[in-house]
């Protein structure tokens, strides 16, 4: 243990810093090939002078957003650092924390985006409207052709690798502050994650679930797809939870495939998922 911390243990100006181990994240993305490839083209380096931008990724809650960035990180053969933005999240808990350690010693811990930085990797910022103003103030050099960032805590300037990759995702609905004008202007450009069709949903949920029947998946794509149309808020998240859940009630009941389905979804969705079960 001691030497797995000893390798993560970076010095930037006479001060130590502990380092956050990268996530282990699933990276597999199935349809809508064009969002990737906008990802990919906002991280893009085309010459000297030139600068990655910072892609801000908008849908509904269990649309794919932190998924698609993981699978763009990954196609780039890049760790991956994630952060999940809080309400109360302060400037120093996205750059260093002091802690006190063994013989009341201060010891500095780097955030995953300092982590990142340092690094060259790609830091994800997932739900970020939810921070606050002053929260995102510590970001806006990091933002713009600057790349850094200052920790108060520590008085180091850390300024990042020329791999390091940022993006962001937000819920359409699960806003807390409204995202500054300036920060803003800094999260460009905006990528739009819609309902999948019923092709790219099925190809999801073979993807993911492929010790499933099909004749759950045809069930959860249909009900998806009558949902989609009312524009309502279920995603394929919400279909594979469904998928699984039916699954593993007729895996351990003796139940008909219709009364499997029908407990699963009213269960996993409560009862405003009723209109739309056929």
């Amino acid at each position: 243990m001691a030497e797995q911390e000893a390798a993560r243990i970076y010095e930037l100006g006479g001060v130590k810093l502990l380092l956050a181990h990268p996530d282990d994240v699933v990276s597999r993305w199935v349809g809508q090939e064009e969002v990737l490839k906008q990802v990919l083209a906002a991280w893009l380096v085309l010459g000297e002078g030139d600068l990655p931008l910072h892609p801000r990724v908008m849908g509904k809650s269990g649309s794919g957003k932190t998924t698609l960035l993981c699978a763009a990180a990954k196609q780039r053969g890049q760790e991956v650092y994630m952060l999940q933005a809080t309400m109360d999240m302060r400037p120093e808990d996205l750059l260093i924390t002091p802690v006190i350690g063994g013989g009341g010693q201060i010891r500095y811990v780097a955030s995953a985006l300092v982590t990142a930085m340092i690094r060259g990797g790609v830091c994800l910022l997932d739900e970020a409207n939810r921070m606050g103003e002053r929260t995102w103030a510590a970001l806006a050099p990091l933002l713009d052709q600057r790349r850094y960032v200052e920790s108060i805590v520590t008085g180091l300037k850390i300024k990042a690798h020329p791999s390091f990759r940022f993006g962001v995702t937000m819920n359409e609905d699960a806003a807390i502050f409204e995202i500054p004008a300036y920060i803003h202007a800094r999260l460009q450009p905006q990528i739009r994650l819609d309902f999948p069709t019923p092709e790219d949903e099925m190809a999801i949920l073979r993807a993911w679930l492929p010790f499933v029947d099909e004749e759950i998946l045809e069930y959860v794509v249909d009900f998806l797809q009558r949902a989609h149309e009312d524009d309502e808020r279920f995603t394929v998240r919400d279909g594979l939870n469904i998928a699984r859940y039916a699954a593993k009630l007729l895996d351990s009941e003796t139940l008909p495939h219709e009364e499997a389905l029908y407990i699963a979804t009213l269960q996993i969705l409560g009862e405003e998922a009723h209109a739309y079960i056929e």
